[in-house]
């Protein structure tokens, strides 16, 4: 055990809301309810990531609650619990408006689904450490006397940056098969190394990771992916093998070779690599997971011409559709897909913009899922030839733009065609955009312009039918 100095001094123990009265910290809660398990003899300590942060000097974002005290013994003692994982001795308690997750020491039985043990037996603290998944995951701490609790080396990990899984990695592995992606988190996240002996077993088994849900492999995904340090995780992902097993779409790029001319950088898989490293640290999951797959279409596409030239004819429409596949497999939400797979639809389209009408390059920048596509369109530009006139040529429309709302109110509706005698029907919306069009390159610029234009372009046509 060691001391850890009185990290919560550096949190504000008391805030007030809008009527002024005090409301409690998430640490002076956890600290309550440890005071409440103890008062009856129960042990009780904060365990798992929250202490792996506190010992790295961090506020931890949330704290879970380990204890001897048996789940429907929790139960009783707090009056808002509910059981998320009873069998398996763990109860959500409700205080103060934070959520903790209090478990039973455990040791467990043998893991037949790769995820779940079939039984478990309530134990010790020192058991309960050994059946976590890495050692900096594994001590726990006492919030009263400030001291760490390590019972497997977890803090000497954290010291020198390792990833280390607890016991036999292999079997580690085997009981749940997500720790495999969990180590490679931590070391993207974190910037630690991964002990050889853990990789070693991770690269063993990474045949097997699709054992598990898809949804428990994509949020490691996203966790990994929206870290500044992604590029790592990338490696590490293609190093071990998990990245040819989960996404192989991916994986088809390497070798996918591609005009020199224009992307110097080398095959498809390179350069993909090269735009995750020029994102900045902060980024959108549809503009990191566009980057991921904005190419994914042309291993299926690439040809080469009677001149000799490379070609990969369709392959923004083709990875589109492919995109759309990978996400919904991976269990994405509809709105991200959605996302996602129109800035992989239109990222091409971008070498077209200098030729664009007002109007249409207007409806292009006023999408919401522009200013993505505008940084993916950077990054694959700084990736590969270099050229940037097409990026500066937008971002000088953006200022240009900037005074007034781009797609701005519309200047006739169809309750305007309705009053001129106009019947309702489908040449409403062509009316309606035709408007539009001049409205946005400046042709018409009030109202009255435009019910004369209409007058005078439609009426008589709508009369004769």
């Amino acid at each position: 055990m060691f001391h850890l100095r009185a990290w919560h001094q550096h949190l504000p123990s008391l805030k007030f809301n809008r009527v002024m009265k005090p409301v409690t910290s998430m640490e002076e809660t956890a600290q309550e309810i440890v005071r409440k398990l103890r008062a009856v003899g129960q042990v009780a300590y904060y365990a798992g990531g929250s202490v792996r942060d506190l010992v790295r000097g961090q506020i931890p974002k949330d704290i879970d609650i380990a204890t001897d005290a048996r789940p429907e013994a929790v139960q009783k003692m707090f009056p808002r619990t509910y059981a998320v994982g009873a069998h398996f001795g763990v109860i959500v308690v409700l205080e103060n408006g934070f959520q903790f997750e209090v478990a039973t020491f455990r040791s467990d039985g043998v893991y037949l689904d790769g995820r779940r043990p079939t039984e478990v037996h309530f134990s010790t603290a020192e058991e309960d450490a050994a059946r976590r998944d890495f050692t900096i995951n594994g001590m726990f701490f006492d919030p009263e006397s400030k001291e760490v609790i390590d019972f497997v080396g977890g803090r000497a990990d954290l010291e020198a940056r390792l990833i280390r899984a607890i016991g036999d990695p292999a079997q580690r592995f085997v009981e749940d098969r997500l720790r495999m992606l969990r180590a490679v988190r931590f070391a993207t996240v974190l910037g630690f190394e991964i002990d050889p002996a853990t990789w070693n077993a991770v690269v063993a088994h990474a045949n097997s990771i699709n054992e598990i849900s898809a949804e428990r492999i994509r949020e490691e995904l996203v966790r990994i992916f929206l870290s500044p340090r992604r590029v790592r995780g990338w490696d590490l992902l293609d190093a071990s093998g998990l990245i040819r097993n989960i996404l192989p779409e991916v994986e088809a790029m390497k070798g996918c070779a591609q005009p020199p001319q224009f992307h110097p950088e080398g095959d498809v898989f390179e350069h993909t690599r090269i735009m995750l490293e020029l994102l900045p640290d902060e980024a959108s999951l549809p503009l990191v997971f566009s980057v991921l797959f904005h190419d994914i279409g042309k291993p299926p596409t690439a040809s080469v011409d009677e001149e000799g030239r490379i070609r990969f004819n369709g392959h923004d429409r083709i990875g589109a559709e492919m995109t759309e596949a990978v996400m919904e497999r991976l269990r994405f939400s509809r709105a991200e897909i959605d996302a996602t797979v129109e800035a992989v639809r239109q990222h091409m389209v971008f070498k077209d913009v200098p030729n664009m009408r007002v109007a249409k390059l207007k409806r292009f920048m006023a999408r919401p899922t522009f200013e993505d596509e505008l940084e993916l369109h950077r990054v694959d530009c700084a990736s590969s030839h270099g050229m940037m006139d097409n990026y500066d040529f937008l971002r000088q429309k953006r200022e240009e733009f900037a005074n007034e709302p781009i797609i701005p109110p519309p200047l006739v509706r169809g309750d305007d065609l309705i009053a001129l005698g106009m019947k309702p029907g489908p040449q409403f919306g062509e009316i309606l955009e035709a408007v539009e069009t001049r409205q946005l390159e400046g042709a018409l610029t009030n109202r009255e312009e435009a019910l004369e234009w209409v007058k005078k372009e439609f009426s008589a046509a709508d009369e004769h039918g």
